[in-house]
């Protein structure tokens, strides 16, 4: 089965010369420190994108300016199908599932086809490899050697893995949260070494540039702030979003602290950064995935499949898109463009407030005596 949906998705690839536009921006990045060009000042493909990343992200993409074009990208199809495995497995994990092989792969070619994954891989996007990095580092068990390091080095690459770091402050996990940090920082004195000039300029100005990103009213920007610029027909809704979202990102954060269990906590922390990240484009949205799987290991089948069916319809795609018509859609196409941050916004409350489940509860005690109360918790908890 997974075959089958690779070989298909593949062969759409190529049947649609997918540019993977995305990659090719990491391409120029990467070839601009190989070559000491200015990093933040070219842009490639017809839509003229520029490097976002902060200067460290462009040390790790050196070596895709070595590889032929069409080479890279079979790399990152493959690679991307690789992470998304991976995303699978981290996810039952962290929802308490079962790892087996047979369902791991079954999950994965079924999940190629939900419109953020799908996105990721068309354009050619890492956004699969951060959320395995932060899940990954974030399930080990505690304790584990340098946990929270591989959660500082993603905040590296991208900025937005950063708010996990107030999650481990959030949960009482200081140490894993200064870990964190201390990985951050390394990519950012890595960069400075390597790219001085470069990282004064990043972090000094272009970080704050969110319009070098792209037009935040567009459909593709499945944001609080596409959806009040596209609710108000405003292409600059300034505080209109900006106190939601100052707002949302509290009440996320406080809500994430209070959840019973870290994987809706976890969960909790990824929906209000997506949500409260002045762009976050349809592929940002991958958390859908673990999102999924945490449904199915709560008993909520139907959830889950709707969540599914969510991910997979492409509304928005099917709005006009062309020119400035995003801003000016009628009342009754606007949950049709905003999906995703709808969705989120009710997962908010409605994750912090899922009753216990046997997932949650804590580790029997060693003994006899351990396994009569943890039979009596759990049948507390039911």
């Amino acid at each position: 089965m997974l075959a089958v949906s690779v070989a298909a998705l593949a062969a759409l690839c190529v049947v649609r010369d997918v540019p993977m536009a995305d990659t090719l921006v990491y391409r120029a990045e990467g070839a601009a420190v190989a070559n000491g060009s200015d990093l933040y000042g070219f842009t490639v493909t017809e839509w003229e994108l520029p490097a976002t990343y902060p200067p460290f992200a462009a040390i790790l993409f050196v070596p895709t300016a070595w590889l032929p074009l069409g080479a890279l990208k079979a790399v990152f199809l493959v690679g991307n199908v690789a992470l998304l495995a991976l995303l699978v497995r981290l996810s039952c994990r962290l929802a308490g599932l079962p790892v087996r092989a047979a369902p791991v792969c079954a999950a994965t070619a079924l999940a190629l086809w939900l419109e953020p994954v799908f996105q990721t891989v068309l354009f050619g996007q890492i956004n699969l490899a951060l959320a395995c990095l932060v899940l990954w580092d974030l399930t080990r068990p505690p304790g584990a050697l340098g946990k929270g390091f591989a959660l500082g080095v993603a905040a590296g690459i991208k900025l937005t893995p950063a708010v996990f770091i107030a999650y481990l402050f959030l949960r009482g996990r200081p140490r894993e949260a200064c870990t964190a940090l201390g990985g951050l920082a390394g990519t950012v004195l890595l960069g400075a070494l390597v790219l001085p000039a470069a990282s004064a300029e990043f972090f000094t100005r272009r970080v704050f540039e969110t319009g070098r990103v792209g037009k935040a009213w567009i459909v593709d920007n499945q944001s609080l702030q596409g959806l009040i610029a596209r609710l108000l027909h405003e292409a600059a809704p300034g505080a209109a979003w900006a106190v939601p979202a100052a707002l949302t990102a509290c009440a996320g954060l406080w809500l994430a602290r209070r959840a019973p269990g870290e994987p809706r906590a976890l969960l909790l922390t990824a929906f209000t950064a997506v949500l409260v990240s002045p762009i976050s484009w349809s592929h940002h949205w991958v958390w859908c995935v673990p999102l999924i799987a945490l449904l199915v290991a709560e008993g909520r089948p139907r959830a889950a499949v709707a969540v599914a069916v969510l991910f997979t319809a492409r509304t928005f795609w099917l709005l006009p898109h062309q020119g400035d018509l995003d801003l000016r859609l009628p009342w009754w196409q606007q949950p049709l463009a905003a999906p995703y941050p709808l969705l989120a916004l009710a997962l908010l409350p409605l994750l912090s407030t899922y009753p216990r489940t046997r997932t949650e509860l804590p580790a029997p005690r060693a003994g006899a005596e351990g396994e009569a109360v943890a039979r009596v918790e759990a049948a507390g908890g039911a």
